[in-house]
């Protein structure tokens, strides 16, 4: 899944891609109003964040542009504007969520997160996003969750990506290659201990006891196995 982070403050630009990144999300960046229109048209991004002021053509009219093409496009607008009717002005427009300036991490993960969920339940979505069994878990793909009886797990969309790998190997040992080519990309390549500490986070969040892992089995040497009940 690509998203598209218009943003004209390097900074804020930069970390919203590290946040992003690492949930599990391409990226594709632009540093203004109309550079954001030209890679929403080259880069079809599943969806965007989008900064209001911003030079050349600002956050507002870029939203207006793009849903005269594309209604379904979710949009998120981010700025510093604090006042209630840039709030309302930004939904009017057809946004889908709007973040205020300064904003938490966390705050951000839970709206692109359901933005997301929005995305995957949309109508020819490419995707594969039917319910399974991992253990004692329910994983629900395009829900971003897992259950243990009535206990919800949020996950990021690289958890997916990571429990489908297993999933779909149960019994066999899932190596680093395959881990990086199905979950990070072919073109971001992470060292082997950023596997091994987003396995670590997981386990923590799916493993009845973390310290003694039985969902996601470490193969020392080769990678990790998920071997079914």
């Amino acid at each position: 899944m690509r998203v598209l982070v218009a943003e004209d403050d390097p900074n804020i630009r930069s970390g919203l891609v590290e946040i992003l990144e690492a949930e599990g999300y391409g990226v594709i960046t632009a540093a203004d109003g109309q550079e954001a229109l030209d890679r929403i048209a080259t880069g079809r991004p599943d969806f965007v964040l989008l900064d209001i002021m911003m030079p050349r053509v600002n956050g507002y009219d870029v939203c207006r542009r793009v849903r005269r093409d594309n209604p379904e496009l979710p949009i998120i607008f981010i700025s510093a504007k604090s006042e209630e009717i840039d709030r309302v002005v930004g939904l009017e427009l057809g946004a889908d969520d709007f973040i205020q300036k300064p904003f938490g991490v966390r705050e951000v993960i839970a709206r692109i997160r359901a933005v997301t969920r929005r995305c995957l339940r949309r109508p020819g979505a490419d995707r594969d996003d039917a319910p399974f069994t991992f253990g004692d878990l329910e994983v629900h793909p395009a829900e971003l969750r897992a259950y243990r009886g009535r206990r919800t797990i949020d996950l990021s969309l690289r958890d997916v990506k990571i429990l489908t790998a297993l999933h779909r190997r149960t019994g066999e040992v899932v190596d680093r290659e395959t881990f990086f080519t199905e979950c990070w990309g072919l073109d971001h390549v992470p060292n082997s201990r950023t596997l091994d500490q987003h396995i670590s986070k997981l386990r923590k969040r799916i493993e009845p006891d973390p310290k003694s892992p039985t969902l996601i089995r470490t193969v020392h040497g080769v990678g990790y196995r998920y071997e079914g009940r």
